[in-house]
């Protein structure tokens, strides 16, 4: 089967370099006009036959529409962003002299969670827990979801790849198709499709 995950386009969080996970913020207008474009521009999975999702937040849920138009589909929770929950909203300028902050990020912040929030690896388990639910349901989907999660998806998926996290994490509008056997991942493409010259 093949799995589709799609990053949601930009919000005033990315904008202003925020951590921004729990936080329910609708796109950008740059945004919204960044998903028009793609979505003119083609290469995305057609939704027929597709299973379609989204985490079920603000941003995820705008870029769907704007991307697939008003289509039912579920609400998948656990393909949301890594709650940071007392970083929320917060440049690193205005953490950096804070020692929750500096213990966090000079830490193993994969294992320790943000205070009141979650550690990468409580987010990394949560999002491969939810797509070994769709690959047990064996048919072929679609979520549109957070970077974090798709970053960290590949990153347990493709260990032999040698890419870190942040070298996973796609663009806005974009993201991976991943094929499976079983729970066995296979291959890996780009989303959209690359265009033939």
């Amino acid at each position: 089967m093949k799995l589709y995950l799609i990053r949601h386009s930009l919000t005033p969080a990315n904008e202003g370099r925020l951590y921004c996970g729990r936080t329910d913020l609708s796109l950008s207008p740059a945004g919204t006009a960044l998903a028009r474009e793609k979505a003119a521009l083609g290469g995305y999975p057609p939704p027929e036959g597709l299973a379609l999702y989204t985490s079920g937040l603000a941003r995820a849920e705008e870029t769907f529409a704007l991307l697939y138009g008003p289509r039912p589909h579920g609400v998948l929770p656990a393909f949301r962003e890594m709650d940071f929950g007392a970083f929320e909203m917060k440049s690193y300028q205005e953490l950096k002299d804070r020692p929750d902050y500096q213990a966090w990020l000079t830490g193993d912040n994969e294992a320790n969670p943000c205070p009141g929030g979650e550690s990468g690896r409580d987010m990394a388990c949560r999002a491969l827990n939810g797509a070994e639910a769709l690959l047990d349901g064996g048919r072929d989907a679609l979520v549109l979801c957070h970077g974090g999660p798709i970053a960290a998806l590949m990153e347990a998926w493709f260990p032999q790849e040698g890419r870190n996290r942040y070298q996973w994490q796609p663009t806005h509008c974009a993201g991976w198709a991943v094929e499976f056997r079983g729970r066995t991942p296979l291959s890996f493409a780009p989303v959209p499709a690359p265009f033939s010259v």
